[in-house]
């Protein structure tokens, strides 16, 4: 790959850390301080754009499979997000909101397999692992600099702000993404093809990637480590509400901002090592880091520890975010189905992470805190366990991927 794409990829990472999620944590702050809505609504309009993109994860993988304007789908993707979310200052009503929302939800939906099938298609499968890392690294980046620039821009001029840096990095965005060569990509490579075989077969039929064990496993393994994840930075947010309701805020925003900078030298180390140590110890020691975050909440109530504990979440989420399309890639290789596998499984991590709050929620009213962090420590435990007995190591995955008559012609996958 020429080095102006590798570092145009770079600057796309970068530029959509602050698009890709749309308002994100932002959304229930602008309706709350500018629009003055109920909780209540607020929550069913998040709670439509999360479903939203739950049910568009694997048909915007199929899209990014089937489609050869790889590039032009991520600027009108990036376009849609910006444009819904600006509209918002000019409409109040709940159906209007929730429509520029769900826009947003669907649109978004397109980028984590856009960018993993041009990244891809620009460097091969070999070249894949340490490309994947260097995507992590950038993107972590970006998210730390867009929360910080948010956090201070909105201090001085109040939450509009917010608007205004997403159309600044989408600018960004779309300007990295047309100095990417389209004449660079390899479409084939880049739906889960070998170079060599890309002219000679059709893809896979569905049905190999629900036969596909491993993948299955994996799925699981994610649906799990995010159910117990997502609750875990809420319920350190309400707890540092209760002990300084003053600090609160900052804490929270420094726990996201430090776990953001501290995922940009893991990714970078997954990058480089993954090809050399294999996936499954780095999995291994990501998953790990989970249950022991959870369990070491309970130990204290003290502002600066719980803070200091959720700091390993940049541990964990950086080794699976930086690990997850190398995988994928891996158990997929040469049935055609990379994106729309990508997309399937990133359906199932959302729905652990969109369960989360919930389940967390009712442990709390039930039993308190430490118990609820000692049940996603729990979960989280069992999501080790699943990975250390039941995934393979993928690095060099020879495994049955195919049901058409040329399986027996491909090469082994290669990691």
């Amino acid at each position: 790959m020429y080095r102006r794409d590798q570092r145009s990829l770079d600057w796309l990472n970068f530029f959509l850390a602050d698009v890709r999620d749309g308002l994100g944590p932002y959304l229930a702050i602008y309706l709350l301080a500018v629009h003055k809505w109920e909780p209540a609504s607020i929550g069913l309009v998040m709670s439509l754009a999360g479903i939203t993109a739950l049910l568009t994860q694997t048909p915007a993988g199929a899209l990014i499979d089937r489609t050869r304007a790889k590039r032009t789908v991520v600027v009108i993707a990036a376009l849609l997000v910006t444009g819904s979310c600006l509209l918002l200052p000019f409409v109040t009503s709940f159906t209007l909101v929730a429509l520029t929302q769900t826009v947003s939800a669907v649109a978004g939906s397109v980028f984590a397999p856009a960018i993993a099938a041009i990244s891809l298609g620009l460097t091969g499968p070999k070249a894949f692992t340490r490309r994947t890392g260097r995507n992590e690294t950038f993107n972590h980046a970006g998210n730390a600099v867009s929360a910080l620039l948010a956090g201070g821009l909105a201090w001085l001029y109040g939450p509009v702000v917010v608007f205004y840096l997403m159309a600044a990095m989408t600018v960004g965005s779309i300007f990295a993404v047309s100095l990417v060569r389209a004449e660079a990509i390899d479409h084939d490579v880049a739906r889960g093809f070998t170079a060599a075989e890309g002219d000679r077969h059709q893809p896979s039929g569905l049905r190999v990637l629900l036969s596909n064990r491993p993948l299955l496993t994996f799925a699981i393994c994610c649906a799990l480590f995010h159910l117990a994840n997502a609750a875990m930075l809420p319920l350190v947010s309400q707890k540092l509400s209760q002990v300084n309701l003053h600090l609160a805020t900052p804490l929270t925003s420094a726990c996201i901002v430090a776990a953001q900078l501290l995922m940009v030298p893991v990714a970078m180390l997954v990058g480089l090592k993954a090809d050399v140590w294999g996936r499954k110890p780095l999995l291994l020691a990501g998953f790990l880091i989970l249950p022991l975050r959870g369990a070491l909440y309970v130990f204290s109530d003290n502002p600066f520890w719980l803070v200091g504990v959720q700091l390993l979440d940049g541990i964990g989420a950086g080794v699976l975010g930086a690990l997850f399309p190398v995988v994928v890639k891996d158990l997929t290789q040469g049935t055609g189905r990379f994106n729309v596998s990508l997309g399937a499984l990133s359906t199932a991590f959302g729905l652990g992470a969109a369960l989360s709050p919930g389940l967390a929620g009712l442990v709390v009213q039930s039993e308190g805190y430490n118990a609820a962090f000692l049940t996603l420590a729990g979960i989280a435990a069992a999501a080790f366990l699943l990975v250390w007995l039941g995934m393979p190591e993928t690095r060099n995955y020879t495994g049955d991927l195919d049901d058409t008559p040329h399986a027996a012609m491909r090469p082994n996958a290669v990691g």
